[in-house]
């Protein structure tokens, strides 16, 4: 592994996964269970080509590098210093053959990179609409969260642009918005195929969705079972330690 001088605020976080770890910065924003769930929902076929819409700190091209045998991970970030950030964490794992990060926006990934040449686009994108309400927008933490820089349309638009025929897309998101996501997948052509709802507890209404969509596929759906977070207060179920790689 590479090493690598930390900024101030900075600390290194270990992912559990082939010795891999990963550079954050609280005051800014840290990965959370969402990105990790959507790394172990999502795949990638040997030698492929995947590109993440809005990598953050880059936690999902590496975590799907561990996991997949893809040739080529992108991470597409539009703050500088998260890709700056997301960057250093790459070669801190001695990824650079495999892994890269551009600094770029999602609503110009088509000005970026060649229509219909990835075999899977992933995101984790801003849950809530617009940035009504936020003290500071321009914050890392706001736009990580709220639709400032892009919306669901946006991701899901530029996901269609870039996928092969057949390319998988994957994402999470709230089930809040899940009729606007589907019907925004079937418009874009990027069908529906695959969805797990998540829950806190088995007793709770679900807090998050796993979506895989086909470009260009058939209208059919397979719902699995849902992902349960907790056993009880404070322990994880079997699955989330699995996933976790504990």
């Amino acid at each position: 592994m590479g090493t690598i001088d930390l900024k101030p605020g900075e600390r290194l976080d270990d992912l559990q996964r082939n010795g891999y770890r990963i550079i954050q910065d609280p005051e800014k924003f840290c990965f959370g269970m969402d990105a990790v769930l959507l790394s172990g929902f999502a795949d990638a076929p040997e030698g492929g080509r995947v590109l993440d819409l809005g990598t953050g700190t880059g936690i999902i091209p590496i975590l799907m590098a561990a996991k997949t045998s893809a040739r080529e991970l992108i991470g597409l970030e539009i703050q500088e210093t998260s890709a700056e950030m997301a960057n250093r964490s790459v070669i801190l794992n001695d990824l650079e053959t495999r892994v890269k990060i551009v600094q770029g926006d999602i609503k110009e990934a088509d000005q970026i990179f060649e229509a219909a040449s990835f075999d899977v686009v992933t995101s984790n994108p801003p849950y809530m609409k617009g940035s009504h309400g936020l003290q500071n927008p321009d914050a890392p933490k706001a736009i990580a969260r709220h639709e400032i820089m892009c919306d669901l349309e946006d991701v899901i638009r530029t996901a269609a642009r870039l996928l092969k025929s057949g390319g998988k897309f994957y994402m999470v998101h709230r089930p809040f918005r899940l009729t606007e996501i589907m019907v925004l997948m079937h418009q874009y052509k990027v069908e529906p195929k695959r969805m797990r709802l998540v829950y806190p507890f088995v007793d709770k209404e679900p807090s998050m969705v796993l979506i895989e969509g086909a470009r260009g596929g058939k209208s059919r759906i397979t719902v699995e079972s849902p992902l349960i977070i907790y056993e009880e207060q404070g322990k994880y179920t079997r699955e989330i330690y699995d996933i976790y790689g504990y």
